[in-house]
């Protein structure tokens, strides 16, 4: 099970993306914040939804392709 962050800066649309800590695209670590292990990558987005609602949260194209969906 992979561990994953959030990045706390949006993306250009408004997104923030949930990131695998192996991901070559993983924010600064200031700009992280820590979801914990989960088995897949829509675990790890729904904590995201979970702890933030109001943001819009979505999966890195590169190491979570499964729930990105912009």
């Amino acid at each position: 099970m992979p561990n994953y962050v959030l990045n706390r800066n949006a993306q250009s649309k408004g997104e923030r993306e949930v990131h695998a800590t192996s991901c070559s695209y993983l924010p600064a670590p200031a700009n992280q914040i820590d979801l914990g292990w989960h088995a897949s990558c829509h675990g790890a987005v729904n904590r995201a939804r979970q702890l933030y609602p109001a943001w819009e949260i979505d999966g890195c194209a590169h190491c979570s392709p499964a729930c990105h969906t912009r």
